[in-house]
């Protein structure tokens, strides 16, 4: 049971991670090449990257990729609009609830982790 606790912390760890580096890459598009934000976001996926690898040490691919796959995009629709404003309208909601459902029937499958 603890082995599959871990497996949900690293996927944890790689949504955060990814969502925050989608983040910073938007925070630092058009300020130049080289600047903080993006250096940020750059490092994040390099962290999140080592997580992962770890992650498919300990988990299938064909249930970690579309995990994490899924879950961040939802963390990134949800972190575009708290920290850029933007909207998520009706149709998003039903691609979110979608994704949802996806990562649901591939989390229930016995054995899947």
């Amino acid at each position: 049971m603890l082995a599959g606790r871990s497996i949900w912390l690293m996927m944890a760890v790689v949504v955060v991670l990814n969502t925050a580096a989608q983040a910073l890459l938007k925070l630092g598009a058009g300020r130049g090449l080289i600047n903080g934000a993006l250096a940020g976001g750059l490092a994040a996926y390099g962290l999140s990257t080592l997580v992962y690898i770890l992650l498919l040490t300990r988990a299938k691919l064909s249930f970690a990729y579309p995990v994490v796959i899924g879950a961040t995009a939802i963390a990134t629709c949800v972190a575009g609009a708290q920290i850029f404003g933007e909207r998520i309208v009706g149709l998003h909601w039903i691609g979110i609830t979608l994704i949802l459902a996806g990562i649901a029937c591939i989390a229930a499958i016995p054995g899947g982790v």
